[in-house]
């Protein structure tokens, strides 16, 4: 078969591994020629963004960050941005180019990789009638489609060693430092890179908080201890009665389809700054969480999920993406990524979390 291969959305670690994966797969055992698509759907609109993706071509790209094919996360054919001749940006439905692009390029597949916006898009071009299959890609962690994502155990990691700095020169200054980290509206990477970094306050989306709550929590640490904390706080998070933070809205983001959170770090700041004689600094992560080498244990997840998904297009499960469930590589629809996924605030991590110390605000 001759299958394109696309990369959408934002990039992580392990892209690259899930190339990697699917290219040795695909040729040395079903004898497959694959298609690289440029820059996401990117690539199916604008003209020459396509190429062979060869044996050559993934070899030695495990341990690469980014992705050799390019990502958007504003390429979406649905609401493709366009330029007019008065220099305006309007949106036009491009999914009909997409799909010709698709036909001239003579593709028998589509392997989409990428979070819950490119999975999405490939469902509605699936309805189109082509036939996608989908790898799930997101460090936020929140697709319902699968137990996990790839990218997410190597942003746990860099969010935890970031933290160990952080605690260092918390302690030799007694200061509060603030860790503002990605995740959109579910809490996942906060959670886990809070406990794994030794938050003593981890503030997420799904549970408003309460300065005062945070303020007790910290005092009552601090009978015990030099008056300095960690607090890891979610973009999404914010107080009770108040809305989330955001630094651009959906009318300044054409074709992006979300609003940009961020600046929650900077709030909480503030809202605490009357009630701590202690120094308060903020310290955003950022893109850092999306860059670098994968984990060992994201270089294994995205090399099954890569080998795994040619499964699907072998026995014809279209419009369908690999995922992991109860620690079993399976399939799922793809129409399920579209259900966002979220802590569970009465769970049992958060409740152990709770035992050991941890103050969530409320």
């Amino acid at each position: 078969m001759r299958l394109g291969v696309l990369t959408g959305g934002g990039d992580c670690p392990g892209l690259n591994a899930v190339l990697r994966a699917l290219v040795r797969r695909g040729v040395r055992e079903f004898g497959h020629e694959f298609v690289g698509i440029r820059n996401g759907y990117e690539g199916l609109v604008e003209p020459d963004l396509a190429h062979p993706l060869s044996l050559e071509d993934v070899r030695g790209v495990l341990a690469l960050g980014g992705t050799i094919l390019g990502t958007s996360n504003k390429a979406n054919p649905y609401q493709y941005v366009v330029r007019e001749e008065a220099g305006r940006t309007v949106e036009r439905d491009l999914s009909d180019v997409a799909v010709a692009r698709y036909r001239e390029l003579r593709l028998d597949g589509l392997v989409a990789i990428g979070g819950d916006g490119t999975l999405s898009i490939a469902h509605r071009l699936g309805q189109k009638g082509l036939k996608v299959v989908g790898v799930p890609k997101t460090i936020d962690n929140d697709l319902s489609g699968t137990d996990q994502t790839f990218g997410f155990d190597t942003a746990v990691g860099l969010i935890a060693d970031a933290m160990d700095r952080l605690r260092s020169t918390a302690e030799a200054h007694a200061r509060v430092m603030i860790v503002e980290l990605m995740g959109r509206n579910a809490g996942f990477l906060t959670l886990d890179g809070g406990l794994a970094g030794g938050a003593d306050v981890i503030l997420l989306p799904e549970l408003p908080y309460r300065v005062e709550a945070i303020v007790d929590t910290l005092k009552a640490q601090w009978k015990h201890r030099r008056p300095f904390s960690l607090i890891a706080i979610s973009e999404g998070a914010y107080p009770r009665g108040g809305t989330q933070s955001v630094q651009a809205r959906l009318e300044d983001l054409p074709g992006r389809g979300v609003v940009r959170l961020g600046g929650s770090g900077k709030v909480l700041a503030d809202l605490l700054a009357p009630h701590l004689e202690a120094e308060i600094r903020v310290t955003v992560l950022g893109h850092l969480q999306r860059g670098g080498s994968p984990s060992a244990g994201d270089r294994v997840l995205a090399s099954l999920y890569g080998a795994k998904v040619l499964d699907l297009v072998r026995d014809g499960l279209w419009d369908h993406l690999v995922c992991l469930k109860g620690g079993h590589l399976s399939h799922a629809s793809l129409g399920e990524t579209r259900k966002e996924r979220h802590v569970d605030v009465h769970g049992e991590k958060v409740r152990l979390a709770r035992a050991m110390g941890v103050g969530f605000g409320d």
